[in-house]
């Protein structure tokens, strides 16, 4: 998948849920969803700093 194909994909898929769901949810969810990739981000980044100090 290349890049553009990606963030349209991403774009529909919130399109969708943004008419399906109250603004609550979609509060709800973003937040959730913000925060797997705050967590998702520093797993990263400690993954990358430990294969660093091996070398």
């Amino acid at each position: 998948m290349q890049t553009c194909e990606l963030t349209v994909a991403i774009t529909a898929v919130s399109n969708a849920l943004g008419n399906q769901l109250t603004t609550r949810e979609l509060s709800l969810l973003a937040v959730i969803f913000t925060q797997l990739g705050d967590t998702l981000a520093t797993i990263a980044a400690q993954r990358s700093f430990c294969e660093a100090e091996k070398k």
